[in-house]
């Protein structure tokens, strides 16, 4: 296990640390100031693994052999093979809103490589206009086999971008239940989950941009909260500019009907896959949301917040009707 420890803070009676991983950054904050090195050195670890088995732009990792051999049976590790199950599981629940098999689909875009690089690189007109898309329903020939292997239909490949940092926070969270003394909380780039034994409220600020003023304020007792936005992953490619949250309809990034949704679950996985799907949904979402018993905020492109099932009310907010929508970016522990 990593021993490395950031600087920690303590602040509200919480002591935290942040640090970068998975392209983006990870914030750890605890109750009992003594836990912080472990939950950071396990949160550290655990993301180590995640990054080997799962990463789309690493050559060496699980997830690339199995797309480089797309069609046959590969092994797989344990990490791996949880990662695809609960992708699969979300294109399920969704009806394949939310689909892990728009690897192609992305690369065609222009997102082939770790965001960090590719906002830096100048625009490409040389790209197909129009998006490879996966056969329709192809995530329903996903093959997991327990033992240890997995097989994509032949002509796809696998991006875990929808699922993976939520899934992760969940990876985190459940293994310090055996490991700290109290509470604590784990962000992935605002995919956050809590372990709260005492079920003591983590209050948590959500804001549309990191760094941004808070705009809702959520008591989380309990799972996950997630965010999906329009706004932070973006990049110009053809003369377009787009953004790396895709209909798998179309093959297109989603309308911008919601520039964010932010939504509660028992897990940050399902969190997330409700997030994601909302986006795709468009102005469905909000009427989606609450057939699920889904709590969200959601904001449209022009700044308009709805609400939907027990989301706390906000200076900004409407109640929902059972047509609008909602959306919103970043969580970050109110410190």
């Amino acid at each position: 296990m990593s021993t490395t420890v950031s600087e920690a803070t303590t602040t509200g009676g919480r002591t935290w640390t942040t640090f970068p991983t998975l392209g983006t950054r990870a914030f750890v904050a605890v109750r009992e100031p003594r836990d912080l090195r472990l939950a950071e050195a396990s949160a550290r670890a655990l993301l180590e693994m995640v990054d080997e088995s799962c990463s789309r732009f690493r050559w060496d990792s699980g997830l690339s052999e199995v797309n480089r051999h797309a069609g046959r049976w590969v092994r797989a590790d344990d990490v791996l093979l949880a990662a695809v199950t609960v992708a699969r599981d979300a294109a399920a629940h969704t009806d394949g809103l939310v689909d892990p098999l728009l690897g192609r689909t992305l690369v065609s875009l222009g997102y082939d490589r770790d965001f960090g690089d590719l906002r830096t690189l100048p625009d490409r007109p040389d790209l197909a206009p129009a998006p490879v898309l996966p056969p329709a329903g192809a995530w329903r020939d996903i093959a997991i086999d327990p033992a240890g292997a997995i097989r994509i239909p032949a002509g796809t490949a696998l991006d875990l971008g929808a699922t993976g940092k939520a899934w992760a926070a969940d990876v985190i969270a459940e293994a310090w239940a055996g490991e700290l003394r109290g509470s604590a909380l784990v962000s992935l780039g605002g995919d956050l989950r809590i372990a709260s034994p005492d079920g003591e409220p983590w209050p948590v600020a959500v804001s549309e941009r990191p760094g941004a003023a808070p705009e809702a304020l959520v008591d989380l007792d309990a799972g996950g909260l997630a965010t999906s936005s329009t706004q932070v992953r973006r990049w110009s490619r053809a003369g377009v500019r787009r953004h790396h949250l895709l209909d798998p309809r179309t093959g297109r990034p989603a309308d911008e009907v919601w520039r964010t949704v932010s939504a509660t679950g028992p897990t940050c996985s399902a969190a997330n896959t409700a997030t994601t799907a909302a986006v795709v949904l468009g102005e469905d979402a909000p009427a989606w949301l609450a057939a699920r018993g889904v709590d969200a905020r959601l904001v449209a492109a022009d700044g308009t917040v709805v609400t939907v099932g027990s989301w706390p009310a906000d200076p900004t907010a409407s109640p929902a009707t059972p047509s609008p929508p909602i959306s919103s970016e970043e969580q970050e522990l109110v410190r």
